[in-house]
C-alpha cells in the first residue's frame, strides 16, 4: 500500500470516527496529509533517478578505466616485443662484427682465388650487363672454394663531397652483394663490404678516363684453405672495363 492509499484509509477512518463531521472538515484534515504524502513520493522518485544516474556514471567510468588499462597493457606488450626484437638485432650485429673482426684480423692468412672489378656510370649504383657477366664468372668458382670469403670494395671518382661519395661507394658495393646473394645464394656473413669513396683511386682523377676507372667495385674471392694452392688466381687481374 502506497502513502496515498494509506492517507485515504486514515481519512476514511477519521470520517467513521467523528461520524457527524462534515465532508468539508474531513477534506480540510486529510488534504495536508495527502499533499505531504505526494511530496514524499516525488522526493523518493527523484532520489531513485539520482541513484540510477550515479550508478550509470560509475559504470561508464569503470568501463573507461578498463578500456584504458587494456590499451596500456597492449602497448606494454608491443613495447616488450619491440625491445626483444631490438635486442635480437643487436646480438646479431655483435656476432656479425665479431666474425668480421676475426676475418679482418686474419686477412693476411687469406689468398686470392679470383678477383675482378665492375664499373659504374657517373653517379650510378646499378649493375650493367657487363658487370653482371664479370660477377657470374667469379661466382662460378665459389662452389669449389673451401673456407672462402668475398671482399667487396666500393670506390668513386673525386667529383662531389666526400660524405656523398662514401655513401655512393657503399651503395655500389651493396648492389654487388645483393646480386651475389640473390642469384648464387652466397651467405651474407661470407661477404665483407668496404666503402672507400674517393680514397683509393686506381687512376688519376684528372682525366675522364681516369675518373671512369675509379667508379668501380673491386671484388675478391679469397680462401684460407690449403686447397687454394690448387686454384690459380685470375691471371688477368681486375678486368679493365
Amino acid at each position: 500500500m502506497n502513502r496515498t492509499s494509506l492517507a485515504l484509509a486514515l481519512a476514511l477512518s477519521m470520517a467513521a470516527t467523528v461520524g457527524c463531521a462534515g465532508k468539508k472538515y474531513v477534506k480540510e484534515q486529510t488534504t495536508p496529509i495527502i499533499n505531504k504524502t505526494n511530496e514524499l513520493d516525488d522526493l523518493t522518485a527523484q532520489n531513485t533517478k539520482a541513484i540510477k544516474d550515479v550508478d550509470a556514471r560509475a559504470q561508464a567510468g569503470i568501463q573507461d578505466v578498463n578500456t584504458r588499462a587494456a590499451a596500456a597493457d597492449q602497448k606494454a606488450q608491443t613495447a616488450g616485443q619491440q625491445a626483444s626484437q631490438a635486442q635480437q638485432l643487436a646480438d646479431n650485429a655483435v656476432h656479425r662484427v665479431g666474425v668480421l673482426t676475426e676475418a679482418v684480423t686474419n686477412l693476411d692468412n687469406y689468398k686470392i682465388v679470383s678477383e675482378t672489378s665492375v664499373h659504374f656510370g657517373f653517379d650510378r649504383d646499378f649493375l650493367t650487363k657487363q658487370a653482371k657477366d664479370e660477377l657470374d664468372k667469379m661466382a662460378a668458382v665459389v662452389p669449389n672454394t673451401k673456407g672462402y670469403i668475398i671482399t667487396v670494395e666500393g670506390g668513386t671518382d673525386s667529383v662531389g663531397p666526400s660524405d656523398y661519395n662514401y655513401s655512393l661507394s657503399e651503395r655500389r658495393a651493396d648492389s654487388v652483394i645483393q646480386y651475389l646473394s640473390s642469384k648464387y645464394n652466397i651467405p651474407a656473413h661470407k661477404i665483407y663490404l668496404i666503402g672507400l669513396g674517393k680514397d683509393k683511386p686506381v687512376e688519376p682523377n684528372k682525366t675522364r678516363e681516369g675518373r671512369a676507372a675509379n667508379r668501380r667495385v673491386d671484388v675478391r674471392l679469397m680462401t684460407n684453405s690449403s686447397a687454394a694452392a690448387a686454384q690459380p688466381a685470375n691471371p688477368n687481374g681486375p678486368s679493365a672495363q
